[in-house]
């Protein structure tokens, strides 16, 4: 086994989970187990909360990666791996069925019509819920990335090592392009009446208060008078930017065509910026957005027939895959 110096093992360690996730990933659950809606599995504390649910996880699986460890180095034979494997799983989903609840196989859909007419729905599992009351085809909607380095040339697929959820799905996958394209193609699916899920670092030049994202909200160059500037390609190279949070993009506004500012839903609850609704300006899109969802209709034709190309495999520290 590689050692614990080694920088994948290192990076493996360092946060061996965590609650954030790609694209690709919620698809590959929903094709595997569907969903249901929150009237039978609603929040609990922990799903809110999720810190200290991470904390443990976390210190879970470096124990497991411990014991782990040493099984393999005792020269344990392969059933013996994969029973103790089987193990510590069912001892991490024991952790979560204590913290966020267990996912109902089965369960009745109740709700009111437009008109008030009661309606129940029974014996429904979470694949059939999908079914008749979502019925996407995902694999319609693609990941589109803005990644300016030079070791990923535009018009290209991307994916990153060991960044997934569910076995047997495909691998994340991220088609890169230019601003130009990757703005035109939110806006078209904006226009269709599609919000569009996106990602970004939203630390960077924000105000979570007033929910307003803009470079020019703060001057920290003119205050100290120095030099602060850095392309989006230079912070993604120099470990200053990468994705760290997904939102919604609802609404753009254009002025001859061109876009000046973005309406963002975010997920902090409605204390922060307009009832939990952002501003973000496209100055700020433009630096700090690196990667918008959109059906893959609304990309050039030829865009499209990349699509599917044998994705260049990224490291795993790579920033096109910490939105994870």
């Amino acid at each position: 086994s590689l050692p614990t110096s080694d920088r994948k093992v290192a990076w493996l360690m360092t946060t061996p989970q965590q609650d954030g996730g790609q694209w690709d990933m919620i698809t590959a659950i929903i094709r595997k187990y569907g969903v249901v809606p929150k009237s039978v599995m609603p929040e609990s504390y922990n799903s809110s909360k999720s810190s200290e649910l991470n904390s443990t996880l976390n210190l879970k699986l470096r124990k497991d990666a411990v014991d782990l460890r040493e099984l393999v180095n005792s020269n344990a034979s392969s059933e013996e791996i994969a029973s103790f494997k089987e193990k510590k799983l069912a001892e991490i989903y024991r952790i979560l069925v204590y913290t966020l609840g267990e996912p109902p196989v089965k369960f009745d859909f109740e709700y009111r019509d437009s008109d008030n007419n009661y309606h129940i729905d029974q014996d429904l599992t979470p694949q059939t819920f999908f079914e008749k009351y979502v019925n996407w085809n995902l694999d319609d909607y693609v990941s589109i990335i803005n990644a300016p380095t030079d070791d990923k040339p535009y018009n290209h697929m991307y994916t990153i090592e060991m960044l997934g959820n569910v076995l047997g799905e495909r691998e994340v996958r991220h088609l890169n392009v230019d601003m130009n394209t990757f703005r035109q193609v939110a806006i078209k699916q904006l226009e269709s009446g599609e919000s569009v899920w996106f990602g970004c670092d939203v630390g960077q030049e924000s105000d979570r208060k007033k929910g307003i994202m803009d470079t020019e909200l703060y001057h920290k160059d003119e205050l100290f008078d120095v030099d602060f500037s850095m392309s989006k390609a230079e912070r993604l190279d120099y470990s200053e930017s990468l994705m760290t949070h997904a939102m919604v993009l609802t609404g753009v506004d254009l002025v001859n065509g061109t876009p000046t500012k973005w309406k963002v839903e975010n997920s902090w609850g409605d204390k922060v910026g307009t009832k939990g609704f952002f501003v973000m300006s496209n100055n700020w899109m433009e630096e700090y957005c690196y990667q918008v969802v959109v059906n893959k209709k609304f990309l050039p034709e030829e865009l499209q027939k990349v699509l599917t190309e044998e994705p260049k495999v990224l490291a795993p520290w790579d920033p096109m895959g910490s939105l994870a």
